[in-house]
């Protein structure tokens, strides 16, 4: 038996229709607006858990990158203050070769000392580097000065300061030490090549005209100048393994950010193009609706 089609039932049909089609409308001008088709769990569900997770990775990813920026940061400021610190030493040996000269009359020897004095006061300032109001010759007592000058008696030859390592993450699991030890650099008490005594007993021997006390510091001098220059060496490396990781946390970035967008983004051209169609079609559905439902009871009597 064929079922029979009402004027009320066609009503209705077009009006789902109808319906369906500005919902669909509806939903196409909210991704032109946003410019994302994911703007609800219910559009994607499988997408959006992705998009949640690119999103989650991309924020640690944008950590990782504040830590490797400050960790270059303070690399950097330590390579520098290590190469004033070889320019004190490289002048200091210049001067002590010129003391431990034998010619040399005492004036020329107390003007000598003069200028080690004032390198000796510049290696401390060197020492109290701070970056960022932290100094970087304490360890991980950073609020504390390393070599106080306040202190009475002061004497930085027996100061030992603060071993405790810093470390920054500047990756999934990678974490990579920033900072040096005060004592590393300069010399712990009681080793012969201590910058600061090897200043003192310098200062000592050019004032009292000893000038082979003088020349037995060269060897010393040398020694300290080695020892930073492998901490340069080290701080090196470092910046090299900073870096590297840098140029992988940019690389990564990218991925997950075009992993994200084809994710979350619309196609605008296609977009563009489909939300046409929907038009025409919703169009075309008035004009077929409009003949549908213009007939009425007296235009069948007619």
């Amino acid at each position: 038996m064929p079922l029979r089609i009402t004027p009320g039932m066609m009503h209705m049909q077009l009006t789902r229709n109808l319906n369906r089609t500005l919902t669909e409308m509806s939903k196409l001008q909210e991704q032109m607006t946003t410019g994302r088709k994911i703007n609800r769990a219910s559009d994607d569900p499988v997408g959006i858990t992705y998009a949640l997770r690119y999103r989650s990775e991309l924020s640690a990813n944008e950590q990782y990158q504040k830590s490797v920026d400050m960790a270059l940061s303070w690399l950097d400021f330590n390579d520098t203050v290590l190469h004033q610190a070889q320019d004190v030493l490289k002048r200091l040996k210049e001067l002590a070769v010129q003391g431990s000269n034998g010619t040399n009359p005492d004036v020329a020897l107390n003007n000598i000392a003069v200028e080690v004095i004032q390198l000796k006061e510049q290696i401390v300032d060197i020492a109290n580097s701070t970056l960022n109001g932290k100094y970087v010759f304490n360890g991980e007592k950073t609020d504390v000065i390393p070599y106080d000058p306040t202190v009475t008696p002061f004497d930085p030859s027996t100061i030992e300061t603060d071993s405790g390592a810093i470390y920054y993450m500047v990756g999934v699991g990678v974490k990579l030490q920033i900072n040096l030890s005060g004592s590393d650099v300069f010399g712990r008490p009681g080793e012969a090549d201590n910058i600061f005594a090897v200043f003192d007993q310098i200062i000592t021997a050019l004032q009292n005209g000893n000038h082979s006390g003088v020349s037995a510091q060269i060897a010393n001098i040398e020694s300290r100048m080695d020892k930073i220059l492998n901490q340069q060496a080290e701080i090196g490396a470092r910046v090299n393994r900073v870096e590297l990781m840098q140029n992988r946390l940019k690389d990564l970035e990218l991925n997950l950010t075009d992993l994200q967008s084809k994710t979350e983004d619309v196609d605008m051209e296609k977009l563009i193009i489909d939300a046409k169609v929907n038009e025409n079609i919703y169009q075309a559905s008035l004009s077929v609706g409009a003949k549908i439902i213009t007939p009425s009871l007296v235009d069948f009597l007619n």
